[in-house]
């Protein structure tokens, strides 16, 4: 079991649907364990929650191998380019969706 990579998925919560789908091929296809973001549908957080899981998913990328970026049309949003700034300072494998522009 210690040779499964685990991945944080990092990206827009508009692309939900995609990362659901994502986690599920990375999983069953690859054998990845997968940690994914917490979102409600249509949850509208307040900025004290909004930070809350933004902490929280700092974490979940440093108790992961590796993130998955999932950047549909090549879009990636600030809160996402700071995790892959964060992924990379601390050394994790940057997989993508689409190849990333930075």
């Amino acid at each position: 079991m210690d040779d499964i990579k685990v991945i944080t998925i990092c990206g827009s919560m508009r692309f939900k649907k995609e990362m659901m789908e994502i986690a599920e091929d990375l999983e069953l296809k690859k054998g990845y364990a997968v940690i994914q973001c917490v979102s409600g549908v249509g949850t509208i957080y307040d900025k004290e929650a909004k930070d809350k899981l933004g902490r929280l998913h700092f974490k979940k990328i440093d108790i992961s191998d590796a993130i998955y970026v999932v950047n549909v049309g090549g879009y990636i949003g600030e809160s996402t380019k700071k995790e892959i700034a964060y992924a990379r300072k601390h050394q994790k494998e940057i997989l993508s969706l689409e190849p990333l522009e930075l």
